[in-house]
């Protein structure tokens, strides 16, 4: 805690440490370092879908305890993996984000308000979703050391990668808790 009362930036790597996720509060500014994976609208259709086929709920393509980020890069360009990648409206996931939180999604991070099905899915599960900044997408590419494919890249843009960063900057928007920074005063 900094003398006048805020919290610091809590740096955090991933994947995320659960323990360490409990102590986060709705509002906390973070920085991500690691490993975390995109998908968006279609990617979330595929993926139940897979999931389905096999008849169980087991996350594939090693997603349990990751976190997911609701984004659809664009093409390489200027010497990085991608040009822009900015955040999508997460509750266009919520349809899906309860489900995945239960299987195993230790967060998600989007932009703009989630349902209580994901506020509860975040507290059942000691997960969280964390907002970023939209309009910063070209920024936020700079944070953005690799990326790799992993399925569904008939979906183009909306397929899943694996994207490593660094230092990527979030907020707590949904803690453990429960709590909702879109409530906060």
């Amino acid at each position: 805690m900094q003398a006048d009362g805020k919290r610091e930036t809590v740096q955090l790597s991933l994947p995320l440490d659960r323990e360490q996720l409990r102590e986060l509060r709705a509002g906390d500014a973070c920085t991500l370092t690691g490993a975390l994976y995109t998908l968006r609208d279609a990617g979330h259709m595929r993926l139940l879908a897979e999931m389905d086929g096999r008849g169980c709920d087991e996350l594939p393509y090693g997603l349990c305890g990751q976190a997911i980020f609701y984004a659809g890069p664009t093409p390489s360009a200027a010497g990085r993996p991608f040009g822009a990648i900015g955040p999508t409206t997460a509750s266009r996931m919520d349809f899906a984000a309860p489900r995945l939180h239960d299987a195993g999604i230790a967060a998600t991070i989007g932009k703009g308000v989630r349902s209580e099905a994901v506020r509860q899915a975040c507290m059942r599960n000691a997960s969280v979703y964390f907002v970023t900044v939209g309009g910063a997408a070209a920024y936020l590419a700079k944070c953005v050391t690799a990326e790799e494919t992993l399925a569904y890249d008939d979906l183009g843009t909306e397929a899943l990668r694996r994207v490593e960063v660094k230092d990527f900057p979030v907020f707590v928007g949904i803690d453990t808790l429960g709590n909702d920074v879109y409530d906060l005063a």
